[in-house]
């Protein structure tokens, strides 16, 4: 039997690697005909159908694939007689899993497991398919069968692991844990373990269970002996001793462990909090095998005496003072830390010293103050301080610096540390302008003084003093938020822009450009910097936050949707691949990667971004093409006519969602994506701003309930669009049957639901929507959320198009008033935007691009649907004329919305041709003017004078060749010109996106009443605006026929029209 499944279907491997070598070297189409002569020898052969199908879907033949991979799974269960190896259901496996239809693999699988049910290599690949489709039941289930078989100790791991991630990952319970304890008890009893990977599942199977003391026997007897390495052994050792309450015990090997590693930090915060008897160490509610490490002001030993404290806090100090005289070494952090953390307890519980502290904090920057990750370090230790205190560490260390006996690169390190200090301290805040100013220019100095220290250094390494233009633009943004005087603003840009031009690889630089970009609006050139970044793999979870909260909103639609689309391929590849990664790690015995790799892809899977891309990717596309109905609906159409959001939205209550975005890369003026200081007024603060852990709750609720407002949209669109079609259909008796009481009843259900999320009952919504159209409440009440309202508005009234008979005091016209009141807002508050960073371009946008434009595809349905179906009408005089007349009243209706919205939509392209047409060279001098600055006098400009200075007097001999040329490519007007250029182009897509709104026609020749659409029997008129344009041929001939022209894209042919004029 063995010697047929290596076989590969009974085809010798000379005969087939031919076919490989080609695939394998992307010859596509000469393995395709390698692969067709292959199969006219073998024509029974699931394998070589397997590798035609595997060669097809490399070329994007997917159907033709599909169809030939169903072929050879037909000739498996057909044919008894053909072998099945695993070659050939591997090969199977790969282009069904890459044709999304695992299912067809796995059942391929399970027919080959029940044909040959002993067959350890076809069970592997069932358990790698049930791995692929995250099945941990059936996972545990094949794992014990093949360990029955052949009583491996790995398949019994696999089955284990498969009970844990049940736990982990699905409703499993307690009783599973035992299970899975109770098999490895009774495999240890006859064999023992063997690895150690195994032993660390037993012991986390422990852990879970909270069987502390059972674990710690464990690791002590026999089996501890699987960890090789002694400082592993001890510090599981310690962190169960700890959870199971021996703190005295804990403590002692913590203890052991600092004296093998006498500079893990992390080792020595476990030995304190247990010498303490701090249980902040502890995560609640959790079973991980981490320690959480307290760095917070409230530290949980204050039950302690203060004998017991006093002895035990002693009992630190004398153990730190042995391992710094035993560890000998200047590169050696953590004794000094150590002792900073003893003092900064002993403050907490009242027997502290703050100028001890002090002192340690002095001593402590003597020796590793230049050190980049100082600040880092010393930061928790800052806060216990009053203010009087860090006043007068911050002169100290001023101090400490003008005496260092040093090397250069040391002091410029120190300071760097001194000013970062400052930072977090916030000692800049209370300062005069003057005052900041002149830290603005000491700091540019600096950098421009030390310049000569990275003289041989390659444009990929670290500069020496690199730093100071960071701190130099959170100083001049901290001016500019102050003032309101642009000039600042310019100067952070213009800083930034020339670190970058010096060393382009900075991420710093580039993030911070992207924000100062972002908000003086624009944002093509943040989104260059941002490209620059070049995000790969998971950083773009953690980094796209920067730069997709802005896309969405603005006018950069093919930008944005380059960005969602890369971001989502990343993600659904990473979910494609990840159990390619899971079942890696069960070859290769790494079972705490199991558990960690199916963790991550379902944190990932729970994504708030992931979610917000899949939902405005959607979104975004249907914006794209709302200029065409037809095109409008087959987008909803691919989108399961938005259902499957509403599924989305529905779970979001019962499925937590995951924030995985790295906030603390972000600039201090904006530490989250939905809040930005500078857009407000200046607020005197101690430092600059950080989010509290309120605030970053918040912020996720809104997310949350963003996310579940935004679901609902493309449902509500496409029901909008059916009432609204519905409504014309029975007003025009085109079709008698045309109204729709489920779309009407699911719309109502929907618009409750979004009102709702606004945070209204339903009637009270209705009431506020209707009161602002008719002028009895103001537009800004609808703040902060004036695109919902609107979407809701637009909702509303196709809803009550086609509401069987219950009314509401919405229509056209209120409608039209709104939409009109909202743009023409804007319009008057808007400024330009050289002169006023911050004006709120996207509000202005989104209501183009959201409100505006399903407004218009509402409208576009009622228009097509207007068009006559060939129907008869029905006899009787009566019921025609009530019939002609409702027709009229919409028909009036429609023609209105339409010119309403032509003119709302041209009302905001005359303001965008105005910024547009604007000078360049005007709005570039305005911006250089304001750093033009007064020698002596105050304001902006001296950081600009500075290295412009520097541009002039930089020698290639001092600064080296490569630094010399790039300072002396920077120009001030170079970085004026490309932000002003980055405006009008943002200005310009915009301009774009309304000019395809609407096309203003031509004015017509003669005035059209009607237009009537004849077929032979029945006729319908409609009454249109003035979107055609009748010429005649011959104007000096009265009896020449007229020639109409149509400005619409609805299709009217095999109709005749006929024109009263």
């Amino acid at each position: 039997m063995a010697s047929k499944f290596g076989m590969a279907g009974g085809i010798p491997e000379r005969r087939v690697r031919p076919v490989w070598d080609a695939i394998d070297s992307r010859q596509f189409k000469n393995a395709l005909k390698l692969s067709t002569t292959l199969l006219s020898k073998y024509p029974n052969s699931s394998y070589a159908l397997a590798l035609k199908a595997l060669i097809l879907e490399r070329m994007g033949k997917l159907e033709e694939a599909l169809s030939v991979c169903i072929n050879a799974k037909e000739l498996l269960y057909k044919n008894d007689l053909i072998l099945i190896d695993d070659l050939t259901l591997s090969t199977l496996q790969i282009v069904f899993q890459r044709l999304d239809h695992l299912d067809m693999a796995t059942s391929c699988y399970e027919y080959a497991c029940g044909k040959f049910p002993n067959n350890l290599e076809l069970m592997m690949g069932l358990f790698n398919c049930y791995v692929r489709e995250y099945s941990f039941v059936k996972q545990q289930q094949i794992a014990i069968k093949m360990y029955k078989i052949a009583g491996e100790e790995r398949f019994l791991l696999w089955a284990v692991c498969s009970i844990q991630l049940q736990v982990f990952c699905g409703n499993g319970g307690e009783k599973l844990l035992q299970l899975a304890e109770g098999l490895l008890k009774k495999h240890i009893a006859s064999h023992s373990l063997h690895e150690p990977e195994a032993l660390s599942v037993y012991i986390s199977l422990l852990e879970q269970q909270a069987k502390y003391g059972d674990a710690t026997e464990v690791l002590s007897g026999n089996l501890g002996s699987l960890i090789m390495i002694e400082v592993d052994k001890l510090r599981i050792q310690g962190r169960l001793l700890a959870r199971a309450g021996d703190y005295g015990g804990a403590a002692d090997i913590f203890q052991k462990v600092l004296t093998l590693c006498p500079d893990d930090w992390e080792c020595f915060l476990h030995y304190l909090g247990c010498l303490l008897e701090d249980d902040c160490i502890f995560p609640s509610g959790t079973n991980t095998p981490s320690i959480h490490v307290s760095t917070s002001i409230d530290c949980n030993h204050r039950h302690l005496s203060d004998d017991v404290f006093d002895s035990r806090i002693s009992r630190a100090s004398e153990f730190v003072e042995k391992l710094k005289a035993e560890a000998g070494s200047d590169s050696i952090r953590n004794p000094d830390l150590a002792n900073l953390e003893i003092e900064r307890r002993k403050i907490i519980f009242g027997k502290g010293s703050y100028d001890k502290l002090m002192e340690d904090i002095i001593l402590f920057f003597s020796r590793f103050g230049h050190l980049a990750c100082f600040s880092a370090d010393v930061a928790v230790f800052l806060q216990v301080l009053p203010g009087d205190k860090k006043n007068q560490l911050l002169e100290k260390l001023a101090k400490g610096i003008a005496s260092s006996a040093t090397s250069s690169k040391n002091v410029l390190g120190q300071h760097i540390t001194l000013f970062k200090i400052r930072e977090l301290i916030g000692d800049l805040f209370p300062l005069p302008e003057g005052d900041l100013v002149g830290f603005a220019v000491e700091m540019t100095e600096m950098y421009c003084q030390n310049l000569p220290l990275s003289k041989d250094s390659d444009v990929q390494e670290s500069m020496f003093g690199e730093e100071f233009l960071s701190m130099t633009c959170n100083v001049l943004v901290q001016l500019f938020w102050r003032t309101k005087h642009i000039g600042y603003l310019l100067e952070a840009i213009m800083v930034l822009e020339l670190g970058m031009t010096v060393r382009r690889y900075v991420w710093q630089y580039k993030i911070l450009l992207l924000h100062l970009y972002s908000y003086w609006n624009a944002l093509p050139l943040a989104y260059e910097r941002y490209k620059s970044l070049d995000v790969k793999n998971i950083l773009l979870e953690t980094v796209s936050h920067h730069i997709l909260p802005q896309m969405l909103t603005s006018p950069l639609l093919v930008d944005t949707s380059d960005l969602l689309k890369g971001y989502s391929r990343f993600m659904d590849e990473h979910f494609k691949e990840s159990a390619d990664l899971t079942f890696l790690a069960y070859r290769h015995r790494n079972y705490s990667k199991v558990i960690e790799f199916v963790q991550f892809k379902e944190r990932l899977q729970r994504s708030s971004q992931y979610l917000t891309a899949k939902i405005e990717g959607s979104i975004l596309n249907l914006k794209r093409n709302a200029n065409s109905i037809e095109e409008a609906v087959s987008v909803l159409e691919s989108l399961n006519f938005g259902s499957d959001f509403l599924d989305v939205s529905n779970e979001i209550q019962s499925k937590k969602l995951t924030f995985n975005e790295d906030l603390q890369l972000r600039p201090w003026w904006t530490p989250s994506y939905d809040k930005n200081y500078l857009s407000g007024p200046y607020e005197s603060m101690s430092n600059y701003p950080r989010e509290t852990l309120n605030d970053v709750k918040e912020t996720e609720s809104k997310v949350t309930r963003t996310i579940e407002k935004r679901s609902l949209l493309p449902r509500m669109i496409h029901l909008s669009i059916q009432c609204a079609s519905s409504s014309v259909k029975v007003n025009s008796n085109s079709d008698i049957n045309g109204f729709d009481p489920k779309a009407s009843t699911e719309l109502k259900s929907l618009l409750e639901s979004y009102a709702k999320i606004l945070q209204l009952p339903f009637h009270d919504a209705v009431e506020l929507v209707t009161s602002v159209a008719s002028g009895q409440k103001p537009l800004e009440v609808f703040s902060p959320n004036l695109i919902d309202w609107m979407n809701f508005a637009v909702c509303l009234n196709a809803w009550n198009l086609n509401s069987n008979g219950i009314t509401i005091p919405m229509n056209w016209e209120l409608l039209c008033s709104l939409l009109q009141q909202s743009v023409s807002s804007k319009i008057k508050t808007a400024k330009p935007l050289v002169s006023f960073p911050g004006t709120d371009l996207s509000i202005l946008v989104q209501l183009v691009t959201e409100p505006l434009t399903w407004h218009g595809l509402i409208i576009q349905s009622c228009v097509r649907s207007a068009l006559p179906s060939g129907k008869k009408k029905k006899k009787g005089g009566g019921g025609g004329g009530t019939s002609d007349q409702s027709n009229t009243q919409l028909s009036s209706s429609i023609k209105n919305s339409i010119v309403s919205l032509n003119n709302t939509i041209d009302q905001v392209s005359k303001w965008l041709k105005e910024q547009i047409n604007k000078s360049v060279d005007g709005d570039i001098d305005i911006l250089l003017l304001s750093i033009s600055c007064v020698d002596g006098g105050p304001g902006p400009g001296k950081v600009v004078k500075i290295l412009e200075n520097l541009v002039s007097s930089v020698d290639d001999l001092e600064v080296g060749e490569r630094i010399c040329h790039a300072v002396k490519s920077w120009k001030a007007a170079d970085v004026a010109r490309k932000m002003v250029t980055a405006q009008g182009t943002a200005l310009t897509d915009f301009l774009n996106v309304c000019d395809s709104k609407i096309k203003p026609a031509p004015p017509p020749t003669a005035s059209v009443r009607s237009i009537t659409l004849k077929q032979r029997k029945p006729s319908f008129s409609f009454y249109f605006p003035e979107v055609f344009s009748i010429t005649s041929p011959n104007s000096h001939d009265p009896s020449s026929s007229f020639v109409v022209v149509v400005e619409s894209k609805q299709s009217i042919s095999g109709f005749r029209l006929c024109v009263i004029i």
